[in-house]
């Protein structure tokens, strides 16, 4: 059974300044993850503006992500939807362009409970063949996958994981006790990586990584080999990144902390698009510690 693990990069959309997106840009990205080191791509999630492109973009950006990638990386694609039919789609669309594994946030806007979210899910892996990684966020979404519901979900065959970006440790820690040694728990937040693993999580999907990629691959590295020590250095580096993210919108800071490090990702689809001189000083003095990766 396939097993998500290690660091896969929350992967922006490159975009032009009229917002149209910047094909070339996305593969030179995706060879810059593949040459840092990453163990996988995501793309269409959060960082990836998934809520902000039309049907037609997210099969290109799927497209052209595996096309690049040619077999090196495995590669998630994001196809939650708001309803279940349409997220049915769009996932059997990813199988077919050839995307490893796919990532489904709880459905959004709409209020659900616990019941209606276990038949979501449920309904959405019976009708597919491929992984599915569940993506809980509630501060975006308004709902917390509850740990019951979890495991019940991960005695489906083909859910095999889960990303939590709730940013509450205990919420990972019961994920981890409640679901099986092969059952996935990844940290979306990319501050609980190290922790995580320590509780027997298996890694995370880290919007950090379009920025500095080898130190978020270095937590994973350090502690597969045994250095705790260099494990916790490579964690705590990237803290002075996340502290700017306290300044606004973090998808939004990301976006333009990778635009600063030399990559022409553009900005974010309005209104999400940056335009901060606070941001952009704050955002340069970090960045100065980093070499470009």
């Amino acid at each position: 059974m396939f097993q998500p693990k290690g660091i896969i990069v929350a992967m922006l959309t490159p975009m032009f300044p009229d917002e149209t997106i910047n094909e070339k840009e996305l593969r030179n990205q995706v060879n810059r993850f593949v040459n840092s080191g990453i163990h996988g791509l995501f793309c269409l999630g959060t960082n990836g503006e998934f809520y902000g492109l039309s049907y037609e973009e997210k099969l290109r950006v799927m497209e052209i992500v595996i096309d690049e990638n040619r077999g090196r990386l495995p590669v998630y694609a994001g196809t939650g939807c708001i309803t279940t039919k349409e997220t049915i789609g769009l996932t059997r669309k990813a199988k077919e362009m050839g995307a490893d594994a796919v990532s489904i946030v709880c459905p959004y806007y709409a209020a659900s409970d616990q019941k209606m979210l276990y038949n979501h899910f449920k309904d959405i892996a019976l009708a597919v063949d491929i992984p599915i990684i569940l993506y809980n966020i509630p501060p975006r979404t308004g709902v917390n996958l509850g740990v019951e519901t979890v495991k019940k979900l991960s005695e489906i065959d083909n859910i095999v994981g889960i990303k939590d970006s709730s940013g509450n440790f205990d919420n990972i820690l019961k994920y981890i006790e409640a679901t099986p040694e092969d059952f996935s728990v990844l940290s979306g937040n990319d501050s609980l990586i190290l922790w995580n693993l320590l509780a027997g999580g298996k890694g995370g999907i880290a919007g950090c990584a379009n920025i500095v990629p080898k130190e978020l691959v270095a937590i994973y590295e350090k502690f597969i080999a045994g250095d705790l020590e260099g494990a916790k250095k490579a964690q705590v580096s990237i803290r002075p990144i996340r502290e700017v993210f306290k300044m606004g919108n973090p998808n939004s800071i990301i976006k333009r902390a990778t635009e600063l490090m030399g990559y022409e990702v553009g900005p974010c689809r309005a209104p999400f698009n940056l335009d901060d001189s606070k941001i952009d000083a704050a955002l340069k003095e970090v960045l100065s510690k980093f070499e470009k990766q």
